[in-house]
C-alpha cells in the first residue's frame, strides 16, 4: 500500500453497528466503476445477445448459490437467507421480460439493456421512504453488478477474499455477497458511506464480529489508500493519523474488553442467578441443527427458538417430513437433555418460499404470514407437525407456534396437532405425548386474550420485535420513524407485564426470545416484570447472564415498578441503563 499523506488528527463519525476497535491501513475500495457502453445490432444478433444474457443469468444464479452455502455454512441459516432476496431478483419475469423487450426494440447489447433497465428499478425502489423497499435496491444493484461482470467477463476490483495484508476497507458502499467473502484474517474492519444499523451489510458485520461503521457520508471520496486509521466501532468514528494519546486511550479501552472477555469465560457454564438467589434460564436462538454447539460454548440451557424457516427458503420444493424430522431430531440429540423449542414456520413478512406463487402485498407484515399461511396450506403445516411431533421422541423438545393472534387460530392449529398424533399413534410412530406447546406472543390482541390462550397452552414466548412493532405501529427499518421504535415505551412494559401475569395466572412459565432478550440492559426490566427465561443469540448469552450474576432480583423489581408507573419512554430507558451500567460497568465501557 502507499505510504500516508502525514496530517493531523482527522475524524470521520458514522453509525456505530458492529462493535469492537481495529487499527492498520486504509484500503479505499469502489471508487472506479466502468461506464456501460451502448452497442447497437442487427436483426440477426438479437437472439444471441438474449441467449448471452440467459447464460450470464444462470452464471449469476450459481455464484449467488455458492456464496448463499458458504455464509450459511460458516455463519449460520439467518445470515444465508438474506440471498434469498437476490436470487428472487434473477426470477423476477417483469424485470428480466422488460430487459428482453430493450435488446429487441432497441437493437441495443445485454450489458446496455440490463444496466438500464435495472437501474432504473433500483432508483424507484431507493427513493421510496420505506427502509425494507431501500434494501430491495441495495439488492438490486448488487444482483446488477454481477449480471454485468458476467457480462463484460470481469473480475472483481480488489479480491476480499485473499488480501494480502491487513487493512481497514472503506468504500461507498459494501454488498452483502462482497461482505459475506471478507477475509477475517486481513479485513480489520470497515466503514461505508451509506447503510444502516438493520441493513444486510451491518447484519453480515456482526456476524462476522468485524468493527463497523456506516453512514460515513462522503468519507470514501476523502480517504486515501495505504492512510493509517483507528476505527471505532463502539462509536462511530474513524480517526485517521491519530496522535500517541489517541491510541493510548484506545489501547486501555482494549486492555478492558480483553480482561471482560476473560470475565465472560469465567461465568460461560454457570448459571444465571442474582445475587439474591433468584433463577433466570437463559437460552439461545439458532437457526439450523449446526448452531448447536454455538448453544454448548455459550453455556445457554437449551434452545429458546428454533426458527425452521432455513429448511423452507430457496428450495424448487418444500421440505419432505423426513428432512424436517432429521433436522429437528438432530438437533435435539445433540443438546440432549437441554430443551429445544421448535418454532412452526414463520415464513411471510421478510421470509419467501420460492416454491410457491405468494402474491405481493401492499403490506407483508401484516399479511399473509406465520400461522395464517400454515392454517391454510395444511399440507406443509402437517408435514412440519408430524415432523416435530417424531422428534419429540428424543425427550426434549417442545414446539410454538408464531403470531398467534386469537383463540380461534390457536384452537386449529391444536387440532391440527391431535389429528397428527392419532396418525402417529396409528402408524406406530413414537413420539412424547406430553410435548408442551406453546405460542408467540407477539401482537396486541394476543396480549389482550392472553390468558383464554394460556388456559390452552403450556408456555408462552414473547417476541419483541414483532410486539413492539404492531403496538406502535412503527416499522423498525424505516429510518425516518426509527426513533419511534422504542422498546421501553410504557405501552411495551405494560403489555409484557399483563403477558407474564396471564401466564403466571394459569400456572405457564413466560420466556422473552426478541432483540429486548439479547440486550443486557434490559435484562433487569424483563426480570422485574417477572419473565422467567431469556433467549438470546449464543455471541449475547455471555454478557446477559453476566449482568444478571451482578443483580439483585429487587433492584429490578423495583425498576420494573418504576416503569410500570412512569409515563415516558426515555425516562425508563435512562433507569435501565442506569442501573445496568451501575451491575455491570465493564459491559458498556467504550472510551
Amino acid at each position: 500500500m502507499a505510504e500516508p499523506s502525514q496530517k493531523g488528527e482527522q475524524s470521520f463519525r458514522g453509525i456505530p453497528v458492529s462493535a469492537g476497535v481495529c487499527r492498520g491501513r486504509i484500503l479505499v475500495i469502489g471508487r472506479s466503476r466502468s461506464s456501460i457502453g451502448k452497442r447497437e445490432l442487427t436483426e440477426s444478433e438479437l437472439q444471441d445477445e438474449i441467449s448471452r444474457l440467459e447464460r450470464s443469468l444462470v452464471q449469476t444464479r450459481h455464484q449467488l448459490l455458492e456464496v448463499q452455502r458458504r455464509v450459511s455454512e460458516g455463519m449460520g441459516a439467518a445470515e444465508g437467507s438474506i440471498f434469498d432476496a437476490h436470487l428472487l431478483v434473477l426470477e423476477d419475469r417483469t424485470l428480466l421480460d422488460e430487459v428482453i423487450r430493450v435488446i429487441q426494440t432497441q437493437k441495443v447489447n445485454a450489458e446496455y439493456a440490463f444496466h438500464s433497465v435495472a437501474e432504473r428499478y433500483a432508483t424507484t425502489l431507493a427513493a421510496i421512504e420505506d427502509d425494507y423497499l431501500r434494501e430491495r435496491a441495495t439488492d438490486m444493484r448488487d444482483v446488477t453488478t454481477r449480471v454485468l461482470n458476467n457480462l463484460l467477463g470481469l473480475e472483481d476490483e480488489v479480491d476480499l477474499r485473499h488480501l494480502k495484508e491487513p487493512c481497514i476497507v472503506i468504500s461507498h458502499d459494501l454488498t452483502p455477497s462482497s461482505t459475506a467473502q471478507l477475509d477475517k484474517r486481513n479485513v480489520l474492519g470497515f466503514g461505508t458511506d451509506v447503510g444502516s444499523k438493520t441493513s444486510h451489510t451491518a447484519i453480515m458485520a456482526r456476524s462476522l464480529r468485524i468493527p463497523a461503521i456506516v453512514g460515513l457520508k462522503d468519507a470514501s471520496s476523502r480517504l486515501e489508500t495505504g492512510q493509517y486509521a483507528l476505527l471505532d466501532g463502539f462509536n462511530g468514528i474513524i480517526l485517521v493519523n491519530p496522535t500517541d494519546q489517541t491510541l493510548f486511550e484506545y489501547g486501555q479501552l482494549l486492555k478492558k474488553q480483553v480482561t471482560l472477555e476473560e470475565k465472560l469465560r469465567d461465568i460461560q457454564f454457570k448459571p444465571a442467578v442474582t445475587l439474591d438467589g433468584h433463577r433466570v434460564f437463559l437460552s439461545a436462538n439458532i437457526e439450523s441443527p449446526n448452531d448447536a454447539p454455538a448453544v454448548q460454548d455459550a453455556g445457554a440451557e437449551g434452545v429458546g427458538l428454533f426458527r425452521t424457516e432455513y429448511l423452507y427458503i430457496n428450495r424448487e420444493l418444500p421440505p419432505s417430513e423426513e428432512q424436517q424430522y432429521q433436522a429437528y431430531s438432530e438437533a435435539a440429540r445433540a443438546l440432549k437433555p437441554l430443551p429445544v423449542v421448535i418454532r412452526t414456520l414463520d415464513l411471510g413478512g421478510d421470509k419467501f418460499l420460492t416454491h410457491l406463487p405468494l402474491p405481493r402485498e401492499m403490506n407483508p407484515f401484516l399479511g399473509w404470514r406465520a400461522i395464517r399461511f400454515c392454517l391454510q396450506e395444511q399440507d406443509i403445516f402437517r408435514d412440519q407437525l408430524r415432523a416435530i411431533l417424531r422428534a419429540s421422541a428424543e425427550g426434549n423438545v417442545k414446539m410454538m407456534y408464531p403470531m398467534i393472534s386469537g383463540l380461534d387460530e390457536l384452537n386449529q392449529a391444536n387440532a391440527l396437532v391431535e389429528q397428527c398424533k392419532g396418525e402417529l399413534r396409528a402408524e406406530k410412530i413414537p413420539f412424547d405425548e406430553q410435548m408442551e406447546i406453546g405460542a408467540m406472543i407477539e401482537t396486541p390482541s394476543a396480549v389482550i386474550v392472553a390468558e383464554s390462550l394460556a388456559k390452552r397452552l403450556r408456555f408462552f414466548s414473547i417476541g419483541t420485535n414483532d410486539l413492539i412493532q404492531y403496538s406502535l405501529a412503527v416499522d423498525r427499518m424505516n429510518e425516518k420513524i426509527a426513533h419511534l421504535y422504542e422498546p421501553t415505551h410504557p405501552a411495551i412494559v405494560r403489555l409484557i407485564k399483563a403477558t407474564v401475569d396471564a401466564g403466571h395466572l394459569h400456572k405457564i412459565w413466560v420466556s422473552v426470545c426478541g432483540e429486548m432478550a439479547s440486550d443486557p440492559i434490559f435484562a433487569p426490566l424483563l426480570l422485574g416484570l417477572g419473565v422467567d427465561e431469556l433467549s438470546a443469540a449464543p455471541p449475547l448469552v455471555a454478557p446477559v447472564k453476566f449482568l444478571i450474576r451482578r443483580l439483585k432480583l429487587t433492584e429490578a423489581k423495583a425498576l420494573a415498578e418504576f416503569a410500570l408507573n412512569c409515563e415516558s419512554a426515555g425516562e425508563i430507558l435512562a433507569r435501565c441503563q442506569e442501573l445496568a451500567r451501575q451491575v455491570a460497568p465493564s459491559l458498556f465501557e467504550t472510551k
